[in-house]
């Protein structure tokens, strides 16, 4: 019986042991696999040279929704008259919300002046856009709505290899569908396992919305006029970006949310980058998983944000499993406080009478020690005056 009662106690340990190992596994893996999702933490990256804590919001359209390049910039200018109504005001010259507006173009034929060529899945994008991708550059730079020139492209390596046999090829020409551009950069192809799973074979290019004008023409053709001399504008966001300082808790959902999710009703997914991955959010969404299964909407997603829904899937189930897990030491830790609790009850009396005994021994000795140094300060005072009395005899 014995050594059944302690078998018992030796499994219950070592349960409670696997469990916790268990749940600090999954808490290091569902850390790797959100920070893994580089796109996802510009904000984190703002907070380094700011004051303010700072949110981060995408939003995600259909193509037909009419949200458009002006949109953005409108959506911008908005949220700072809401940032100076609450006394955040950016000193002259600083852009404290930067922000990324893009949607794909389609399919490209791609050219250079040597021998290589290649199809190309091209992208548009507008603002900071790079800022927010989390890209590693392997040669020349990025681009921004800043650059006098929009004449540039980043292509991705595997574009690179196609065309020139090389990424060191900065400032070479490339043609698209015909049209001339310049090589700005060239960016390392996606190699997280989400990513991977997100995207197709198709080598990538990004452009400026000017360049993709001439090349793609007006998605609103109504409103260009071919006879006109200026030249045709793309206009389309399906996918757009910010970071915003945060005064107070949620300013950034707040702000973004109240100008665009009535507005854009059925067609946006307004998405708190900030604070998707938290524990919290994950395991309260396992109740919503066909969200993450069955897209009906019409919405467009790029890659990247393709692979993080599939993160956050998977650290729903990471952060579920470790919730069950610590659910063992926890029940554990119940058991031992009624086990404890009633040992209480039944030994009560001989703990008290234990602590009294205790207590009175500690009292006597600190009642002798008191004594025993005022017999020798008494004996002390008396040699002396024994002292004294003989010095005063002399």
């Amino acid at each position: 019986m014995r050594n059944r009662y302690k078998f018992g106690q030796m499994f219950i340990a070592a349960l409670n042991a696997v469990a916790i190992i268990g749940a600090v596994i999954l808490t290091a893996a569902g850390g790797s696999s959100a920070a893994s999702q580089k796109y996802n933490f510009t904000a984190e990256r703002m907070e380094k040279s700011s004051e303010y804590d700072y949110g981060q919001i995408s939003c995600f359209f259909s193509e037909n929704s009419g949200f458009d390049k002006n949109s953005a910039i409108g959506v911008k200018n908005q949220i700072y008259s809401e940032l100076k109504s609450v006394s955040v005001i950016p000193e002259e010259g600083e852009d404290i919300v930067p922000h990324a507006f893009s949607a794909e173009a389609g399919i490209a034929s791609i050219t250079c002046d040597r021998t290589g060529q290649s199809q190309a899945r091209v992208t548009v994008v507008g603002g900071d856009f790079f800022l927010f991708r989390g890209f590693t550059l392997l040669n020349g730079s990025f681009f921004s709505d800043k650059n006098f020139l929009q004449d540039g492209v980043v292509i991705d390596k595997e574009l690179a290899w196609r065309l020139y046999g090389s990424i060191d090829i900065t400032g070479e020409k490339i043609y698209i569908n015909g049209d001339e551009l310049y090589i700005s950069g060239v960016i390392d192809t996606p190699d997280t396992k989400s990513e991977k799973k997100c995207i197709d074979d198709v080598p990538r290019a990004y452009i400026t919305y000017k360049a993709a004008g001439p090349i793609f023409g007006s998605v609103n053709n109504d409103m260009w006029d071919s006879a006109a001399s200026r030249d045709p504008e793309f206009m389309t966001v399906t996918c757009y970006e910010c970071a915003i300082p945060e005064p107070v808790e949620h300013f950034a959902y707040n702000s973004v949310k109240q100008q665009l999710a009535v507005a854009y009703k059925g067609n946006i997914s307004i998405v708190n980058n900030s604070e998707r991955f938290l524990p919290s959010k994950r395991i309260k969404a396992l109740k919503k998983l066909d969200r993450y299964i069955v897209r009906n909407d019409g919405i467009v997603y790029p890659f990247w944000e393709n692979a993080s829904r599939l993160t956050e899937l998977k650290l729903s189930f990471i952060y579920g499993g470790r919730r069950l897990l610590l659910v063992i030491p926890l029940i554990t830790f119940i058991c031992l406080l009624a086990l404890a609790h009633k040992w209480f009850r039944q030994n009560k009396k001989d703990l008290k009478d234990a602590i009294e005994r205790v207590f009175s021994s500690k009292v006597k000795r600190i009642r002798d020690k008191k004594q025993k140094a005022e017999e020798i300060a008494k004996k002390e005072s008396s040699d002396i005056e024994n002292e004294q009395t003989k010095e005063s005899s002399k």
